[in-house]
């Protein structure tokens, strides 16, 4: 996580200031940024890179964090891999980018691990050697981090996470080695920043209430860490990433590719030469075939056992007669174009039969795409006409409404017309009505008044 210390510790490791920018919380994915370095100490050279996992959890959704770690391992991995099968090989002038140690930084929280911290490790365990290390120790209180170590230890145990044990087969170091691996994980604080207590100048931190010193065994495991790394275990680690990591990767990357240790009939695949009885010892290693040869044998034993064996294993030794001729070579030239002859034969079969079956497999995709395009056609094609049937549907009921409520209009009109008329008419008849009507009325106050005067 960004903020663990990660820079300031490996600074402190190799007492060294590497050039580190500071990265922000706000990373929208895991990036890894890889920086080499050659330090040197009196006459002692070190060729050191150093992988940063730049915004490992620091996203909401953390379900893949783990993942370009683990691609950048194996891409590592097949570099190297790729190096191992080229016939004219130089990797004494590689420069090997396997990573060779993991320092994972736990969070001091006192608790536990988070699953972020198992699923990762679970899943980098098999690929590296993984030294857990709790980071910002002086966070927490010594009876807390003791409980805490304890804590982790089970956890990992409990999980089936492989963390890297320190080597107890070598009786000059068996003994600090066990007890080391009594301490994991180790308990560090790093600081760049010098303090002079005493007479003497040491690396520390300064706090209130009082001095954390780095190299210090009684603050913090920040001693244990760089003896076990840099002096005492690098050259077990480096072989440990060799023998078992790489192995474990170059027989899956083998195996996936066809190559097995038994033949068809689950016997074990002989030399080409037969038993061990044979002054030629071959084995396979990644393609390329190492030979150890009695330099006494003449040329002629070699044609001798050859056509010796030639009755005994016909379909294995019949690629290999094509060299063996007449003129007279050096046993190593000799057996360089037999292996070559066979290596060449292997990679070309081999490399048919994977290109055939990428092919095949292309194919297949193509044709089930090109299926469920056309299934996907057809449903759009019947949901189009069924969206055109119900459009039209609609539009049919649209237009009877706008009928009906047509005739309904002029209906309408026609009676606010006769009303209008009817109206009128009735209007007419009441002026009429009242012209008359005051006449009558001045009539009969006359009559009435006349009536009176008798």
């Amino acid at each position: 996580e960004t903020g663990l210390g990660k820079s300031t510790l490996i600074d402190s490791l190799f007492n060294t200031s590497f050039e580190e920018r500071s990265s922000t919380h706000f990373q929208p994915n895991v990036r890894l940024k890889a920086q080499a370095y050659e330090l040197q100490e009196s006459n002692v050279r070190l060729k050191l890179t150093i992988i940063s996992t730049i915004g490992f959890g620091d996203q909401i959704n953390r379900d893949d964090s783990y993942q370009p770690i683990v691609d950048y391992i194996d891409a590592q991995f097949e570099a190297y891999l790729q190096e191992e099968l080229k016939i004219k090989r130089s990797l004494n002038n590689y420069h090997d980018t396997r990573i060779h140690v993991c320092l994972y930084c736990i969070s001091p929280t006192g608790h536990s691990l988070k699953t972020l911290d198992l699923l990762t490790m679970k899943n980098l365990d098999s690929k590296v050697n993984i030294i857990p290390v709790i980071a910002k120790a002086d966070a927490i209180s010594k009876t807390e981090l003791q409980k805490f170590k304890i804590k982790i230890m089970s956890e990992l145990v409990s999980n089936g996470v492989q963390i890297y044990q320190f080597p107890t087969d070598d009786e000059g170091i068996a003994k600090i080695n066990a007890t080391m691996n009594g301490h994991l994980p180790f308990a560090v604080v790093g600081s760049t920043e010098e303090i002079k207590i005493g007479n003497k100048t040491v690396k520390a931190r300064q706090y209130p209430w009082g001095i954390v010193q780095v190299e210090s065994e009684n603050h913090c495991d920040f001693v244990k860490l760089r003896e076990m790394l840099i002096c005492t275990n690098m050259e077990d680690l480096r072989e440990q990433t060799h023998m078992r990591h790489y192995e474990l990767y170059r027989r899956c990357k083998l195996e996936e590719m066809g190559f097995r240790d038994t033949g068809p009939e689950n016997q074990p695949v002989r030399s080409p030469f037969g038993s061990s009885r044979s002054p030629f010892l071959c084995s396979i290693f990644s393609f390329s075939f190492v030979f150890t040869y009695n330099v006494r044998s003449h040329y002629k034993n070699i044609i001798q056992i050859a056509h010796r064996r030639l009755i005994e294993e016909a379909p294995i030794t019949m690629c290999f007669m094509k060299t063996f001729s007449i003129r007279k070579v050096d046993p190593p030239f000799a057996m360089k174009k037999i292996m070559c002859t066979c290596l060449q034969e292997t990679y070309e079969a081999k490399r048919h039969e994977f290109l055939g079956e990428l092919q095949r497999k292309e194919e297949e995709m193509r044709q089930t795409f090109v299926q469920r395009v056309k299934e996907k056609e057809a449903l759009l094609k019947e949901a189009e006409r069924e969206l055109q049937v119900k459009f039209e549907h609609l539009k049919r009921l649209h237009q009877e409404e706008r009928m009906k409520v047509e005739e309904k209009r002029k209906l309408l009109e026609e009676e606010i017309l006769a009303f209008h008329k009817r109206k009128a008419a009735s209007d007419i008849l009441q002026g009429q009505a009242f012209v008359s009507t005051p006449t009558v009325t001045l009539k009969k106050d006359k009559d009435r008044k006349n009536s009176g005067f008798m």
